[in-house]
């Protein structure tokens, strides 16, 4: 009988099994998107909206946990307070959309792609846009 066990253990030990978990966050933070498995997919969710309501308070209490929660690593910690958490702040949860991908063909697994529901672009990125409108000259035109 499960009585009131949560989470999914997905055939891992603790340890590996939250070593998993947080390299997907890591990654679907970085690139935004991800293709992994439905299973560890909707096992993500709530590590995902944890990290970005945290991120969203901007206090150094809930910037600490999100680093203690992500191992430390302050690059993609700092994509969230910056970018993520902003495009974000009218949102209470359900930051992210699970796209189903056709199944894998050496074990038939549920395949899906993890995307956030905006599609966020980072400062850098908008930097370049910018820099680009600059260098474009005022009288073209385009047909």
């Amino acid at each position: 009988m499960r009585k009131k066990v949560f989470g999914r253990k997905l055939s891992r030990e603790r340890s590996s099994r939250e070593a998993l978990f947080v390299t997907l966050a890591e990654n679907l933070v970085v690139h935004k998107k991800i293709i992994t498995t439905k299973a560890k997919a909707k096992a993500l969710i709530p590590l995902i909206d944890k990290l970005v309501v945290l991120s969203k308070k901007g206090t150094l209490v809930s910037k600490r946990n999100v680093l203690s929660k992500l191992r430390g690593n302050k690059k993609v910690a700092t994509i969230l307070w910056r970018d993520i958490a902003k495009e974000f702040d009218d949102r209470n949860s359900g930051f992210t959309r699970i796209v189903t991908l056709p199944n894998r063909l050496g074990d038939m697994a549920a395949m899906v792609r993890m995307e956030f529901v905006k599609q966020i672009v980072s400062e850098k990125e908008k930097k370049v846009v910018k820099k680009n409108e600059k260098d474009l000259p005022a009288n073209t035109k385009t047909s």
